[in-house]
């Protein structure tokens, strides 16, 4: 169903992407933007390739990510130069306005899409992400929330791992705080055992010099510009709070927010159906 290709998209610093493209229909494009950063797009395939009857799925690795470019220096891996990235690859294959899904860190650079392209974007999409900043109290009480982190936070502290290792292992062991549903467990460790993770974007993290990617006053800004925006979250998401949600689509006129219910931070695995009807309904 996928074709893979690589595409220049940047001659100063030298930057391929690596692209995953479904043939294209006699309908719309959808430009799917994954997370991590230091992950793939890999683990949106599913449910999202059901669209390919009516949309183009477009899904790079971000640059320093999958099988896209790496080895850059430090401050070339800013989200600013993912969107300068993202445009140049609609610019070379020929797209015009598209739909955009960003999901998780990716619907932060989603948003700096929609702002610094504004004409580019059709729809909106904003999965598994927030708008809002999250305060720092969002989480406070929620135990399970702390003893499904666990595993992961010890990861993160082993001094005997590094580089993709240490990214790989940081995504297994906070499995459990991603997906809901033990039954949707099995599905998601799967899909990370075909990603190809990386871990170029942890350096400039770590050293204190990756820029935010959150854009500033985001809300108010995408209010402006006027695109319709779907908000789409898991009830049980421990990265980025449910609870913001409703609040953001009450600053933002033109967008609507819906979160499903017995759904973690990979609510497409969780409840893929609900989602991908979600989904395919906004894009009609």
């Amino acid at each position: 169903m996928f074709t893979e290709s690589t595409v220049a998209v940047s001659s100063e610093p030298a930057v391929e992407l690596f692209v995953a493209r479904t043939v294209r229909p006699a309908g719309r494009v959808m430009l799917v933007i994954h997370g991590g950063p230091d992950w793939d797009h890999t683990y949106l395939r599913k449910p999202l390739d059901q669209l390919a009857g009516c949309h183009q799925l477009i899904m790079p690795d971000l640059r320093g990510c999958g099988r896209s470019t790496r080895g850059l220096a430090d401050d070339q891996y800013t989200p600013a130069a993912a969107v300068e990235d993202l445009i140049a690859l609609l610019d070379v294959l020929g797209c015009g306005q598209v739909d955009v899904l960003g999901f998780s860190y990716g619907g932060l650079i989603a948003q700096r899409l929609a702002l610094a392209a504004p004409e580019r974007v059709r729809r909106l999409i904003i999965a598994s992400s927030n708008i809002l900043p999250v305060p720092s109290d969002a989480f406070d009480g929620w135990h399970e929330r702390a003893e499904r982190l666990t595993a992961e936070t010890a990861v993160w502290s082993d001094t005997s791992l590094s580089g993709p290792e240490l990214t790989r292992a940081a995504a297994v062991a906070s499995a459990r705080a991603n997906v809901w549903r033990p039954q949707a467990l099995g599905d998601y460790l799967g899909r990370l055992t075909r990603i190809h993770f990386t871990a170029e974007w942890l350096r400039p993290l770590r050293a204190g010099i990756l820029p935010t990617a959150r854009p500033e006053d985001s809300a108010r800004k995408l209010a402006a510009v006027g695109h319709p925006v779907l908000l789409l979250h898991g009830r049980q998401d421990m990265t980025f709070p449910a609870a913001l949600i409703e609040h953001t689509a009450e600053l933002i006129p033109s967008a609507r927010a819906v979160v499903i219910e017995e759904a973690g931070h990979m609510a497409h695995i969780d409840q893929s159906r609900e989602w991908l009807n979600t989904v395919a309904q906004f894009l009609r």
